[in-house]
């Protein structure tokens, strides 16, 4: 009898918590029906065509977008952050051996764990329980700024190449493209990554931002609360979705193949790479913007990717009517990121390397408040209590 009222006493929760809500926020809200998402009081999308990174960040950060003055301050302060300490360069080419020699395809998002945690150590980083707002404010963003240099040069390393030391006088977007191929991106290709990084900074309550809340609600450092999102983010499901989208272009080939190709797949219940969003239920404002900066480029790929997306809507309107499923952001973040000359070993990475802006924005709203996130399961194995079997 007890085990049945504990159960009943349990609030029942839709599986994956979809709709759940959790806590108040103040940092942003994804507004699924409308297609549209917002940053503070902005839409994101205006902030990307409008803003720099640096200014974004800022606005996460510090709640507010900053003039020209604090906007040049800031930008120098995160750029003074970007170069590693020694003992934390040091260790990267054993990381990025282990990583190439495991056989695996995590490749620099799965060191970038072990980095971070190094990192956070390096800095005598403390629990987030510990220190005031300003110092966690200082954790925060010597952390994120570190990101992009320890990706790229787990990149170069992988691949046998000496990892490019970051310039301070470039900013976000282009010292990342810099560090990564050794040569300053043209305007055109940095803002389009800039546009991106931007876009994909913060989306609500999505399970690496989930995480990383969880892990502040217990007062560890930024440094743990940052790999847990990490490991979240690495998830198939989550994160690794921009090189599957390209995937799927290069599995259909050519256009006369598209129509069998979708319609197979489709009726078979496939998932399509992608298409669809748990959130969306619209276009995905993400995807409108990228295919516009696709399209600026031009191309047979690009022009191959929005015939898929046409046909991939027309033939699902046939085969289920009333089912809407439209491209989402990581569709046209493979084009735009292939066209500006990155890997796709790069592409999440690359997400991360903007996301951890956001991560850390939640975990900075979390840490300000002093109860820890402890839910409940519900039990349903065998009835309880049974007596435990004495042998001997």
């Amino acid at each position: 009898m007890s085990v049945n009222r504990s159960a009943a006493a349990l609030v029942e929760a839709p599986r994956g918590l979809a709709g759940v809500v959790v806590a108040d926020t103040e940092i942003g809200d994804v507004r699924g029906r409308e297609g549209f998402y917002h940053y503070r009081q902005y839409s994101a999308v205006d902030l990307a065509r409008h803003r720099s990174f640096e200014d974004v960040w800022h606005l996460l950060v510090h709640g507010e977008l900053p003039d020209p003055a604090r906007s040049a301050a800031f930008a120098a302060e995160t750029a003074a952050l970007r170069r590693l300490p020694d003992e934390v360069a040091a260790v990267l080419p054993a990381i990025a051996v282990a990583g190439r020699a495991s056989g695996t395809e995590a490749g620099p998002l799965a060191g970038m764990r072990s980095a971070l945690s190094l990192l956070g150590a390096a800095q005598g980083l403390r629990p987030v329980y510990d220190i005031d707002d300003e110092r966690r404010r200082m954790d925060t963003v010597a952390m994120s700024a570190a990101v992009p240099t320890i990706l790229t040069a787990l990149h170069r390393l992988g691949r046998g190449l000496d990892p490019i030391e970051p310039r301070m006088d470039l900013p976000f977007a282009a010292n990342y493209l810099y560090m990564l191929t050794g040569s300053v991106p043209d305007e055109r290709r940095t803002r389009a990554i800039e546009h991106y990084l931007i876009a994909t900074i913060d989306h609500g309550f999505n399970a690496s931002t989930f995480t990383a809340r969880v892990i502040a609600s217990t007062g560890a450092d930024v440094a743990a609360c940052l790999v847990g999102a990490v490991g979240a983010l690495s998830g198939p499901l989550h994160g690794g979705a921009p090189s599957r989208a390209l995937d799927t272009l290069d599995a259909i080939g050519t256009p006369d193949r598209i129509d069998p190709w979708i319609r197979e797949r489709v009726l078979a219940g496939d998932r399509i790479m992608g298409f669809g969003h748990a959130v969306y239920r619209t276009e995905d404002p993400r995807s409108r913007m990228l295919r516009e900066i696709a399209q600026g480029f031009g191309g047979p790929r690009v022009a191959f990717a929005v015939e898929v997306e046409r046909q991939v809507e027309a033939i699902l309107a046939d085969l289920k009517p009333g089912r809407e499923l439209h491209t989402n952001v990581e569709f046209y973040a493979g084009v735009v990121m292939e066209r500006c000359g990155l890997p796709r070993e790069m592409f999440t990475p690359t997400f991360a390397a903007a996301r951890v802006i956001g991560w850390s924005a939640n975990v900075l709203e979390q840490a300000r408040d002093s109860k820890i996130i402890r839910p409940a399961a519900r039990y349903v194995g065998p009835g309880a209590p049974v007596a435990v079997p004495v042998t001997g």
